[in-house]
């Protein structure tokens, strides 16, 4: 089977066609080989491109197709004694048992039998079969006539059969395979109803099952995000991306008259669920009869599964147990409350005994508390509780605000009657220097410039911090001498950061002198002696944008001053619809896998939490949260966590565990289009990647489509105006990013509840500045896949020169004297066809936003030491052995890098070379030939010199030297600068 070759070929019936007048029935074909066949069980989807017949051949596509082989045992049979005329002869018949190969493809959910070539071929005309019984209706079989390859049928609308047929399908199809259109092997099908049945498209994904898909959205998210209903007769819901979801709240109150107690505590109990609610400590003197709670839960809740279901509430003594009493509803009778309902009062309900008062205690007392049936709508729902976990407020929705962030820009000019030690060896300079601390920040100014004349201290350095409002800590100043080995302290001085003038533009901030204080410690308060003093120039810089993420995947542009915030153009509505197949992230009593899911989303200032779904693989939170958009060229993040603070205290150190995140760039949603998908949360661990399950999100960008202020945004400047008026270095920006970000971590952990420093750093890209091979990797190849084009092109334009066909050639050769004789069409010419290129990559267009590109971060096949090396601290952890073959590796890849460098600057040093006669031969050459191009422009006009040269560069090959051209030996034959090189 190697060597023989399937011919697979694609064609147009004209004669059941709609009227599109195609003149050519041929639609492409696909010659494969007998090697490229899996065996059966290790075969998979792949698509070949339909081979062309020329270059202007108009056909394209690709074709899908499952191919695989089998070995079946068959029996052969002695001939028939009447063949019939249409049949042919069977070949000799031995008695020995063999196996004979068939051969499966499966195109486009279709499936194909190409039986063994000794067998016979029943023909198929207008659908009927001839010398052969008749095919299943349902089974869309092609049967290929040996004799004429090129007529292939395919016909559903079949006879009901008789008896079976000759050649059943299903007990040779793959496992899992079914000729209905049910069961394809395909993840993902979409049907097209058609004039003549149904047509089947696969839809291609790039990653498989790690690509983001579609998923359905019910009614109430399709209607209620463009229309109000029809009429006004349908009732919208608030939440218009997210699905309303019915929860039982109960509100316990207080109780009063109660019998005698210690701690009372109350138990509600559900047929799912049994929670508890904190004892009642009294105080001293405080009457032991009146408990307060205040407290709300939330339960799930499903109408037919609560039709005959009862809410028991009890009251219980802590830690006797004993029984105070209870109360019992039944969930029919409990009144349901939408928005924009008031909350539900509170009443007294009578407490009673029951089958649990085994001490025959005598109950009295009454509860107040509340029981209703509402949504996640409801005003109870962000401070409700669904368990009695320890720390049970880690389990809340919240939304939380980054701190509002400055750059403190610090200028210090010089310093003055400094009291620096006059033991100093002969002909030393003193090494002033000042060291500058703000909370966690420091840093060190450069040596000062000693002036003999004035005994002053000269630096003029700008030194920049990020401060965060509310503006309470101080800026602390050290003036050192470090002359010696041991550094002194020559003075200090604390600024606290409220007396600091605030700018919003570049106008100049004027200086002033600041006494300094001796001693080691202290404050600014002026008690200690006079030590000197210190010219400063200090203000708050609000026109900037204090960079807390990354800049590819920034949320926000505005600047820090609210005066120069420009009006929002549209708004970002996302829904949290829910999760599904997550993976168990610890374990239970009894080693049984559990998940504790919250999800995270940030945009702008902007951080929403969602509750915690406990003990689920599958969790549905249909939260639903809005943000303003004032840009749209930024991006949401949205990230799932698993809670394992509500089980600890924050003293323990038990961060949440990281599930996955994704990101939506805004400016890739359609204007009021409502995206309904589902996104693969990936990870990457030490062992590689892991997909850790799907989270489905409903996203739209609310806007008009054609506003002039959103149009317009792709004019305007990325950052605000200072960061080009006075812009801040690289390593600069990227060290004040890691401190913004810092400062945001610990503003948020001291929210209540508190959201983990891990989740943050992790939402901003905290650790994409370190270093990792498959990183590395994947920029490389994102740089080959933008030269691709030019490579094509370069490759288009050598088939060209070298008639590979000479009809293109002979074109190209016409179109570029229409170009040259009339080259005002130049411009027009070339802007017209990126228009069309534009408008046929329309049909390509992404349908959904995308995903984690798991192919792009070369994260498919990674070497398990790169992942690893990726996944060290720094300083690094690994024993030596590991850090020498790892600093080798490095230094081999650092060494093909300087090779490329080395050959870049080879090739500008001959350009150089050319006339500054470091080669007096090759500059005299190159000056003569100049001169004679210069006469031959003079003389001949320049059309005629284009022509020339267009056909000169096209000319046939068999008048082409085989050897390298002569211009490209003398560039290079032109020296560098590489020869002087140690």
């Amino acid at each position: 089977m190697d060597v023989e070759e399937l011919e697979i070929e694609v064609c147009n019936d004209k004669r059941f066609g709609n009227g599109s007048g195609r003149k050519n029935h041929f639609l492409g074909r696909v010659k494969l080989y007998g090697s490229q066949f899996a065996k059966r069980g290790e075969e998979g989807l792949v698509y070949f491109p339909l081979e062309k017949k020329s270059v202007f051949s108009w056909i394209r596509g690709e074709i899908g197709l499952r191919i695989y082989y089998y070995d079946e045992i068959v029996e052969d049979q002695p001939p028939p004694e009447d063949p019939p005329p249409q049949q042919q002869q069977q070949p000799p018949q031995t008695e020995d048992t063999k196996p004979t190969p068939g051969l499966v493809v499966v195109e486009e959910g279709r499936i194909f039998e190409v039986p063994p070539a000794h067998m016979e071929y029943p023909h198929v005309v207008n659908g009927y079969t001839h010398g052969a019984a008749p095919c299943y209706p349902s089974s869309p079989v092609v049967v290929v006539e040996e004799s004429s390859p090129d007529v292939v049928h395919v016909h559903e609308e079949l006879p009901t059969p008789a008896k079976p047929t000759a050649m059943p399908m299903q007990p040779h199809m793959a496992p899992g395979i079914s000729v209905s259109e049910e069961h394809f092997p395909v993840p993902e099908v979409r049907k097209m109803q058609s004039s003549r049945g149904e047509r089947v498209r696969v839809l291609k994904r790039p990653n498989g099952d790690y690509s983001p898909r579609e998923i359905a959205c019910n009614k109430t998210q399709g209607d209620n995000a463009t229309v109000a209903g029809v009429g006004g007769a349908e009732k919208i819901h608030p939440y218009g991306l997210v699905e309303p979801m019915h929860y039982l709240f109960v509100k316990i109150v207080k109780a009063r008259r109660l019998a005698p107690n210690e701690a009372p505590y109350v138990k509600i109990r559900t047929s799912n669920d049994c929670v508890k609610t904190k004892p009642t400590i009294y105080r001293p003197g405080e009457p032991t009869d009146s408990p307060e709670w205040g407290k709300v839960f939330y339960f799930g809740y499903n109408k037919q599964e609560s039709a005959n279901a009862t809410l028991e509430i009890s009251v219980w003594d802590s830690p006797n147990e004993n029984f105070l009493g209870g109360v019992c509803f039944d969930l029919s009778d409990v009144p349901v409350r939408e928005s924009p309902d008031s909350p539900l009062a509170p009443q007294w309900y009578r407490l009673e005994s029951g089958a649990v008062d085994q001490n025959s205690r005598s109950v009295s007392g009454d509860i107040q508390l509340a029981v209703w049936i509402g949504t996640q709508n409801d005003d109870a729902f962000s401070e409700a509780m669904s368990s009695d976990a320890p720390y049970v407020a880690h389990t809340r929705s919240k939304v939380y605000q980054s701190p509002k962030l400055w750059y403190l820009r610090l200028t210090i000019i010089e310093a003055q009657d400094l009291q620096i030690a006059p033991n100093l060896p002969p002909l030393t300079v003193p090494e002033i220097r000042v060291k500058a601390q703000l909370g966690f920040q420091s840093v060190r100014s450069r040596r000062g410039n000693m002036n003999n004349h004035s005994m002053s201290v000269h630096w003029n350095e700008d030194v920049i911090f990020v401060a965060g409002e509310p503006l309470e800590d101080s800026l602390i100043l050290l003036v050192e001498d470090r002359t010696n080995k041991d550094v002194s302290l020559l003075g200090h001085v604390m600024i606290p950061l409220i007396s600091i003038e605030q700018r919003i533009d570049e106008r100049r901030v004027a200086s002033k002198w600041i006494g300094l204080e001796g001693g080691g410690g202290g404050g600014g308060g002026g008690g200690g002696p006079y030590c000197g003093r210190i010219h400063l120039r200090l203000c708050l810089e609000g026109g900037y944008h204090v960079l807390d993420e990354a800049a590819h995947v920034c949320s926000d542009f505005r600047p820090t001053a609210k005066q120069l915030w420009k009006p929002p153009i549209g708004i970002l509505e996302l829904g949290i619809l829910g999760a599904c197949g997550l993976l168990p992230m610890k374990n239970k009593g009894g080693g049984k896998g559990s998940t504790d899911a919250y999800c995270v989303a940030k945009y702008g200032k902007k951080w929403v939490r969602t509750r915690t779904v406990m003990d689920s693989f599958d969790p549905r939170w249909n939260e639903q949260y809005t943000w303003q958009v004032y840009d749209p060229c930024t991006v949401l993040t949205v990230g799932v966590f698993d809670n394992w603070r509500m089980f600890a205290d924050v003293s323990e150190d038990k961060p949440d565990s990281r599930i996955g995140k994704i990101r939506i760039r805004i400016s890739m949603l359609e204007s009021n289009r409502v995206y309904t998908n589902s996104y693969p949360l990936l990870i990457l661990t030490r062992m590689g990647l892991k997909k850790m399950g799907e989270i489905e999100l409903a996203v739209r960008f609310a806007c008009p489509s054609l506003l002039p202020d959103t149009c317009s945004a792709y004019g305007q400047p990325l950052l605000p105006r200072m960061h080009y008026l006075r812009p801040l270095g690289v390593a600069q920006q990227e060290a004040l990013r890691g401190a913004a970000t810092k400062m945001v971590a610990q503003w948020l952990a001291r929210s209540e509840p508190p959201l983990g420093q891990e989740v943050v750093k992790y939402m901003l890209d905290a650790d994409s500045h370190t270093w990792s091979m498959r990183k590395s990797k994947a920029n490389w190849f994102r740089i080959v896949a933008v030269l691709a084009w030019a490579v094509g092109l370069a490759k288009w334009l050598d088939n060209i020169r070298r008639w590979k066909n000479p009809v293109t050639t002979v074109l190209v050769h016409v179109l570029y004297l229409v170009l040259v004789w009339y080259p005002d069409l130049v411009m027009p010419t070339g802007s017209l066809y990126v228009v069309l290129i534009g408008v046929w990559y329309y049909r390509f267009r992404p349908k959904i936003p995308a995903g984690m590109d798991i192919r792009l971060s070369q994260a498919e096949t990674v070497d398990p030491d790169e992942i690893d090396e990726e996944f060290d601290t720094i300083p690094s952890s690994k024993p030596p052995e590991i850090i020498r073959a790892r600093y080798d590796r490095l230094r081999i890849l650092a060494g093909r890098v300087q090779t490329v460098l080395g050959d870049f600057a080879t090739q500008g040093e001959r350009v150089q070379a050319l006339v500054s006669w470091r080669d007096p031969r090759a500059t005299k050459l190159f000056i003569g030939v100049c001169l004679a191009i210069t006469f031959i422009l003079y003389v001949v006009p320049p059309k005629m010199v284009a022509v020339a040269l267009g056909f000169y560069y096209l000319r046939h090959p068999m008048f082409r030297d085989p050897m390298p051209p002569a211009s490209l030996n003398f560039f290079r034959r032109l020296p560098s600068l590489s020869d002087r090189l140690m």
